[in-house]
């Protein structure tokens, strides 16, 4: 059993996860379809986790009691190695632990564990985040799924549409320089209907601050399609990459600075505020329809 990864299966989904970054790496569906990006260079990775913060921090700056902490963009998780906690056939679990490195850009202490679970078609995720520490930790965490766009070769990409749970009217909020921008983005979203095409990113991230669906439906009119659902995040974020051929479902309980805001990390907005001793949870679920 390899150290570096590892791999599992349900009668319909087989899926592959690093221990580098507890990063999903496939996904795919009984004939073999893999539904992740390949991380080609463009942007190298395929579902990156984002722990603690979610976005970036004005001048990549954490403050806290008088002292600043290098923090860059979605945090450090993504970057560092996990170790396994359970692994079976169907699944598997991985802890991050904060040590003298991490305490370096975040000065607190957490257990963070990640579980992927595959049953029928579906691949469920969960983070768990455990405040070890005798302070309330601040803390955010999110998903960043990349999914092929195309699913399959040969069908345009405007052929695409996000259909969501619950009619999403918006304004939606973007970021400039990775901040988050005033809740005044016009929603391209018509009622529960999203056309997808690159335009749609050429000015960064669609970022819905609260939304009333708790899935999505990601699909063209033929071929095969997915949905993303989610529990216990309450934002959600959309992405894409000029050149790229993918688009990001991303949960998040969290999201970047406003533009404006450069005061003690504490105070940041939509952070969660975990108590010594207590856990955080939250999850999303893939199911993929072959076709």
């Amino acid at each position: 059993m390899s150290n570096d990864w590892h791999c599992f299966a349900s009668d319909g989904v087989s899926a592959c996860v690093k221990a580098d970054g507890a990063e999903l790496s496939t996904l795919r569906d009984g004939s073999g379809l893999d539904y992740l990006w390949s991380a080609e260079p463009v942007w190298p990775r395929h579902a990156p986790v984002l722990f603690p913060i979610v976005g970036r921090l004005r001048d990549d700056t954490l403050l806290y009691h008088d002292h600043r902490y290098r923090l860059t963009q979605h945090g450090f998780a993504r970057d560092r190695r996990f170790d396994w906690v359970e692994r079976s056939a169907t699944g598997c679990r991985l802890a991050l632990m904060d040590d003298s490195d991490t305490r370096a850009l975040y000065p607190f202490g957490f257990r963070f564990e990640v579980a992927f679970f595959a049953a029928d078609a579906s691949l469920r995720v969960e983070y768990v985040v455990t405040n070890t520490g005798d302070e309330v930790l601040p803390v955010s965490m999110g998903a960043h799924p990349a999914f092929r766009w195309p699913l399959v070769t040969g069908t345009p990409k405007e052929a695409y549409a996000l259909t969501f749970e619950a009619e999403e009217p918006g304004p939606l909020r973007g970021v400039t320089g990775g901040l988050l921008t005033e809740p005044n983005r016009p929603s391209p979203i018509d009622g529960r209907h999203l056309a997808l095409r690159e335009a749609l990113f050429a000015a960064d991230a669609l970022i819905l601050p609260n939304p009333a669906s708790r899935w999505v439906r990601y699909a063209a009119a033929e071929g095969p399609a997915l949905t993303v659902g989610w529990e216990g995040f309450p934002q959600l974020g959309l992405w894409s990459r000029a050149g790229g051929d993918f688009l990001c479902i991303e949960p998040w309980h969290g999201m970047a600075s406003p533009r404006d805001f450069d005061g003690d990390f504490m105070q940041k907005p939509w952070l969660m505020l975990v108590p010594p001793g207590e856990r955080r949870s939250a999850g999303y679920h893939v199911t993929l329809e072959p076709r």
